[in-house]
């Protein structure tokens, strides 16, 4: 019997931990509030982030937004391989972390590991956005179309300096295709 006991709770520790790891929201980053799902719902283009190993490659980088049956929000994101010449597409899903009213989700591609998704930023026609993930590897620009304006982007540029982004970091995304 305490073998099967042992057994158990290194599976809750990890259980417990990723719940409370996928919350996670930089230091000094605060989530938009308030936050209006409907407006954030649609595509968004990629226009700048912190490279990571599953966006390597990729240009062309969008990603559209829409309502499951469940209430969660499905994401769908697609990008141009520049290696392999082919589109690369992603599915998942995003959680809010607690009330919809404010811009913290939490999002999985991989079954039930989620990740932090933190809307810091946001005009108010929802045209453009600066996303910061749980930690400081993780950092996006996004606009509706291919292209931002300049005070826009400086300006999203300092919010994410002054929580401690090194802004040289960011990948400029091309949209091309």
């Amino acid at each position: 019997m305490k073998t099967k006991r042992f057994f158990y709770l290194p599976i809750i520790g990890v259980l417990v931990l990723s719940i409370f790891s996928c919350a996670k929201i930089p230091e000094g980053a605060v989530a938009v509030t308030p936050f209006y799902k409907e407006k954030y719902l649609g595509k968004w283009y990629e226009i700048a982030r912190i490279d990571f190993k599953y966006e390597r490659d990729l240009n062309n980088t969008t990603a559209e937004y829409s309502v499951n049956d469940d209430g969660t929000i499905k994401v769908d994101n697609n990008g141009y391989n520049t290696k392999t010449g082919k589109w690369d597409q992603a599915i998942g899903k995003a959680k809010f972390v607690g009330s919809e009213n404010v811009g913290r989700l939490k999002v999985a591609f991989f079954g039930s590991f989620y990740s932090g998704y933190n809307v810091i930023a946001i005009d108010d026609d929802y045209q453009y956005a600066l996303v910061a993930g749980q930690n400081l590897k993780y950092l996006w620009i996004l606009s509706r179309t291919t292209t931002i304006p300049e005070d826009v982007k400086d300006n999203y540029l300092q919010i994410a300096e002054d929580i401690g982004y090194d802004t040289s970091d960011l990948l400029w995304v091309e949209h091309n295709q």
